[in-house]
């Protein structure tokens, strides 16, 4: 599938920092990104089981609601102890009576992990999928992801989510220490991106 310039592009999302980071990384290629806000739209209630079904969900509605070329992701943290969770359920585990709170989230995490005894390295995965809807035909799919480890007390002020407790491989600060830039170019969402660009832009 590919995306012209001069071509409309809705992002399924009503997250304004995605907006605008997909915005920069698409904007050499001439393309005009507009956001479900635009059209009046929701995003759907993810109900599929994988990382995959929830961008396709989030697309499909997207293109049928918009009749434009639609864009959508669905990502999240697998850590291999806890048999790939949180998952799709990553940002369910930060849900509490007064918002997101991510501090809870990355506790939890950190003592299930304890209470199955799992053995250091505590490996985990970021992963990241973006769905690519063309209104009535093709559909695509890119996944991304960035593999690490699992580290407490958590360390760092930066990114967002579970970055405090997320070590790369290779490298030995976690998410939330790194430069923000320097992060996104080697993170999860960065590999897709790279993976959707090749593919659908250059």
């Amino acid at each position: 599938m590919r995306i012209l310039p001069g071509e409309k592009l809705l992002v399924a999302t009503g997250n304004k920092g995605k907006m605008a980071e997909i915005s920069a990384l698409l904007s050499p290629f001439g393309v005009s990104v507009v956001g479900l806000a635009d059209f009046g739209l929701a995003e759907p209630e993810e109900t599929d089981r994988s990382f995959a079904g929830n961008a396709l969900l989030k697309a499909r509605a997207g293109a049928k609601g918009s009749g434009l070329v639609t864009l959508a992701d669905d990502s999240g943290l697998m850590v291999e102890a806890l048999g790939g969770a949180p998952g799709i359920y990553t940002a369910d585990w930060a849900e509490g009576a007064k918002g997101r709170d991510f501090g809870r989230a990355m506790a939890k995490t950190w003592g299930l992990l304890e209470g199955v005894g799992a053995k250091a390295p505590r490996l985990a995965a970021f992963c990241c999928t973006l769905a690519l809807v063309r209104p009535g035909g093709e559909e695509r799919v890119f996944e991304g992801r960035v593999a690490g480890q699992i580290v407490w007390p958590k360390r760092g002020t930066l990114g967002h989510g579970y970055d405090p407790i997320f070590v790369p491989d290779g490298y030995e600060e976690t998410f939330g220490e790194m430069d923000e830039a320097f992060k996104n170019r080697i993170s999860h969402r960065a590999d897709a991106f790279g993976k959707l660009m090749k593919e659908c832009f250059t």
